[in-house]
């Protein structure tokens, strides 16, 4: 033994670059810079001197403490920490032990892009753009989906059929991983476990798309950015067997990083609607009362990897889903006379649909580095696809009050065969002049094709035979060549940003039953003004002003009527024109050690503004879209954060508007006007046994639509939580919808009908959820 250790010493002695140097310890304490407090899971990093590749890696523990252990000689040592500017201390010669001492790392600079009042106890912090939401944070997200985080976010609404709206207005950009992607379409099929983050931009700037009057809503998936090896698992269950798990894993070092992920959600849901409907001229009223039951099916992954070599990054994004859904819906309808009350027509529907999903989407991304950490270069190509196939068994019981076999004396059948592409090129750079002022520029073009074949049949004579009156076939392709600039410059007191993006649009749609065609083409300017003047430490006051566009999509023009209720006909037009927007806002952000308060200010006018019309032709009610003259919106939006004791955190927001709808081009009866505003509030308290209690609040007001208006939803969601195996394991317990009060519901009217409206899924829900990080 003793001859061994001899060995081993001289060959540690002639030969100490082979790995049998004598190993010294580093260690030291991360700080914040101005709260001087611990900071925790800091990345520390060891290199040697001009070389890319890493020694040795840790993170701070709770104490912000530190440990590296290395060969001796020189090194250049590195700090990471989301939220901090990245720090080297260079060329630390390792002869022997060494204690750092305290190591101050300093926040981002709050310029522009990074204005953040924040608590560290909230999920969510607002900044000039708009707010970040995370998530993971959030108790009452457990084994949800996107949607389910989006309905607990300020200025967002989501609708009975999953609508998304920001500020009362139903025009979003949705975008995955900051990319347009056909994966958006169906929100609900991303799991809340596979979300890192969710920026809500109200007023974007010119790097963004001009689409959307509303704004940008963009997703940022789980990827892993620690160093070393993490991961996690998840299971959800709830009442009536509902079921959503899943994994994840990450593995980072110096060189690479590559992760996966993987959800599987069975998901089901019940409901029920009511219609009356009276047609003044007949005299007649309809009564509609319907239910349905559905179950879904759902899997995703996600997986991508980086890899780092000199100044040069390289990744690739990865999203696949698929799904199966069956969904079995009863309407029953009497017509009544309203002065004899005598049913005049008496039926039942029923309808099995059976959806297959699958969906995918790819992303390849090359980024340059270089010593001046705010030059940057990014190319992005990306390709997504979604294909929908769905069908439909129609059984119609005349004359019957309820669904027997002995009442069966119609039946019908539809399909629909729907594919999405989307392709993106893009490329950006940043180039800083000094450190005050920089510009930005890119190219992107989008390529988007909509491929929709709907077949419809009636059974005739034993048979079933294809209605080429309601069956078509839909097709719709748009490319979308764009180009901006913007200069930035800041100052110790007040920080400017001023752009211009420039889009040529060429539209082309054929409906292939009549040859139909319709081809746009058009070039418009966006200017983009972002304006932030800081008043001291705590206080900042913002401005900002955007030119947009939201150009009609291809389920708005496309004219196939959805035929599930067949007295209530929703279809497309395709003689949409886009709506352009002129969107301002002007805000105040105030910071305190334990609370903030962002107030915005906004107004927004839109022209050729879209709008859902409710018509009756032949005793049958049809939904489409149309363009109206004008509409406008001004409101006020608070969003505060505190943290008022160290057991009791709140945040909460409240939208106050005011909309004008301007529809005289299609009649007197199609101008309205009303005020509507919405709330939420999040209540965390830490109990005694490290367990969390979560209330989540949300009430919007009725909103006006051009010929009606939609009636007050509000809901009560708890939570409760507890942490096991020091933080690394929990366990909650969610009841969605306490007091069983959410429901979509509303009003039409004209001089001709009125028709109100109540739409109820189950939506008291209780889940069970346990999730372990490593």
């Amino acid at each position: 033994m003793k001859q061994v250790n001899l060995i081993i010493l001289i060959l540690a002695f002639i030969f100490p670059s082979l790995g049998f140097a004598q190993q010294v310890q580093l260690d030291g304490k991360i700080i914040d810079g101005e709260t001087k407090e611990p900071l925790l899971f800091a990345q520390v990093a060891l290199f040697r001197v001009d070389e890319e590749k890493s020694v040795a890696f840790t993170q701070t523990d709770e104490k912000g403490t530190f440990i590296l252990k290395a060969p001796k000689g020189n090194y250049d040592l590195r700090f990471y920490l989301v939220g901090y500017q990245n720090k080297l201390i260079p060329n630390i010669s390792l002869d022997n032990n060494k204690n750092l001492g305290n190591v101050t790392l300093t926040s981002e600079n709050q310029d522009l892009e990074a204005v953040v009042v924040q608590s560290q106890s909230i999920p969510m912090r607002t900044d000039v753009e708009g707010i970040v939401i995370n998530p993971s944070n959030n108790l009452s997200n457990m084994g949800g989906t996107l949607l389910d985080i989006l309905r607990n976010t300020p200025s967002v609404t989501v609708s009975d059929d999953g609508s998304i709206s920001l500020r009362g207005s139903s025009g979003t950009n949705i975008l995955i991983n900051g990319r347009n992607s056909s994966l958006t379409q169906n929100l609900d099929q991303l799991p809340a476990s596979a979300i890192d983050q969710i920026k809500i931009i109200n007023n974007p700037n010119a790097r963004y798309d001009a689409e959307a009057e509303g704004g940008v809503i963009n997703i940022i998936l789980k990827r892993g950015d620690d160093l070393g090896t993490h991961g996690g698992v998840e299971l959800t269950y709830g009442t009536r067997n509902r079921l959503n798990t899943g994994a994840r894993i990450n593995h980072r070092s110096s060189a690479f990083n590559i992760y996966g992920g993987y959800n599987f959600r069975n998901w089901k849901r019940i409901g029920q609607s009511e219609t009356r409907r009276e047609i003044f001229a007949d005299e007649e009223t309809l009564f509609q009362e319907g239910d349905y039951r559905e179950t879904s099916n759902d899997h995703n992954f996600n997986f991508g990897g980086d890899y780092f070599f000199g100044k040069n990054i390289i990744s690739y994004e990865g999203v696949f889903n698929t799904g199966h859904e069956v969904e079995n819906n009863q309407v029953y309808s009497r017509l009544e006379d309203n002065n004899t009350q005598d049913i005049e027509l008496e039926y039942v529907r029923g309808n099995i649909e059976s959806e297959d999903d699958k969906g995918i989407d790819n992303a390849l991304i090359y980024e340059r580095t270089f010593e001046d950490k705010d030059r940057k270069f990014r190319v992005n190509l990306s390709n997504s696809y979604r294909n929908q196939y769905q069908t439909q068994e129609i059984d119609i019981y005349r004359n019957a009050s309820e669904a027997l076999p002995e009442n069966l004396n119609g039946q019908q059948k539809a399909s629909t065969d729907e594919k999405r592409y989307t392709t993106v090129i893009q490329a950006d750079y940043i180039h800083p002049f000094n450190e005050n002022s920089k510009f930005e520029s890119g190219l992107k073009t989008t390529l988007r094709k909509f491929d929709n074949d709907y077949k419809f049949y009636q059974l005739e004579n034993g048979a079933f035979q294809e209605d080429s009156d309601v069956s078509n076939h839909f097709l719709y392709e748009d490319q979308i060549y764009a180009a901006y600039f913007i200069y930035s410059r800041s100052s110790e007191k007040f920080d400017i940003s001023v752009g211009t993006r420039a889009e040529q649009t060429i539209v082309n749609s054929l409906l292939y039953n009549t040859n139909e065609e319709n081809n746009q083409k058009y070039l418009n300017l966006f200017p983009s003004l972002q304006a932030l003047y800081k008043l001291d430490k705590k206080n900042s006051i913002k401005f900002t002003y955007s030119r947009r566009i939201d150009r009609p999509t291809a389920w708005r023009l496309n004219p196939f009527p959805d035929i599930t209720d067949s007295l209530n006909v929703r279809r497309g037009n395709p003689n949409l024109q886009p709506e352009l927007i002129h969107s301002m806002e002007l805000g105040h952000m105030v910071n305190f050690e334990k609370s903030s308060l962002t107030t915005n200010i906004f107004y927004r006018h839109v022209d050729g503004q879209l709008d859902y019309i409710a018509m009756i032709e032949d005793g049958i009610t049809y939904r489409q879209p149309d363009n109206l003259n004008t509409a406008q919106a001004f409101g006020l939006e608070l969003i505060g954060l505190a943290d008022l004791t160290e057991w009791w955190s709140i945040n909460g927001s409240v939208s106050l508007f005011q909309i004008k709808v301007d529809g005289s081009n299609l009649g007197e009866e199609f101008v309205n006007n009303g005020f509507s505003w919405n709330s939420k509030l999040t209540s965390d308290f830490k109990l005694p046994y490290d367990i969390s209690l979560q209330w989540v609040g949300n009430y919007e007001s009725p909103e006006i639509e051009a010929q009606g208006r939609d009636l007050a939803r509000y809901n009560v969601d708890a939570s409760l939580k507890r942490g096991f195996f020091d933080k690394k394991g929990m366990l909650s317990l969610s009841l969605r919808d306490v007091f069983n009060t959410r429901q979509f519901a509303g009003y039409n009217e004209s001089s001709t009908f009125s028709q109100e409206f109540v739409y109820k899924r189950e939506s008291r829900i209780l889940l069970l959820s346990a999730r372990y990080n490593f």
